[in-house]
């Protein structure tokens, strides 16, 4: 019997799988505990549908992140604080800090995403910022007195 799948079912497939099961199988276990439908006409071009949306946003996103890595790569980031003797100050700069830079530049980038150095002094230092699994982009970050 052909159904298609509502749920990850361990052993049979992902959600939104058309499997072949078999009959007490789907009927007894997976349509029963509504892990699966029968597979008809309109529950395939309902999940064909669902598919091509899916591949679309998808196509969508990845273009949107190609773009914002285009934009950030390259990119300075000044950040002004407070020294002490011989351009050293305490504490560091994080990654909170950059991406509140950030902030102000007109991106919003978590915090989270971007991998910085240890900062403890005045100076120039290379950025990562992780916009998805295949995009990033690299910054600088200028620290000031």
């Amino acid at each position: 019997m052909k159904v298609i799948l509502l749920q990850d079912v361990k052993g049979s497939g992902k959600k939104g799988d058309v499997i072949n099961a078999a009959d007490g199988y789907a009927n007894n276990f997976l349509i029963k505990r509504g892990l699966a439908k029968p597979a008809d006409a309109q529950g395939l071009s309902e999940t064909k549908a669902r598919k091509d949306a899916d591949a679309f946003h998808k196509a969508e996103q990845l273009k949107a992140n190609k773009l914002l890595r285009n934009e950030l790569d390259g990119k300075t980031v000044t950040i002004t604080v407070k020294t002490g003797e011989a351009g050293r100050f305490f504490g560091s700069v994080t990654n909170k800090e950059v991406a509140e830079q950030l902030k102000v530049m007109g991106y919003d980038i978590d915090k989270k995403k971007i991998t910085i150095p240890t900062i403890k002094e005045v100076g120039e230092f290379s950025a990562t910022v992780r916009i998805s699994a295949e995009e990033t982009a690299k910054l600088t970050v200028i620290i000031k007195k």
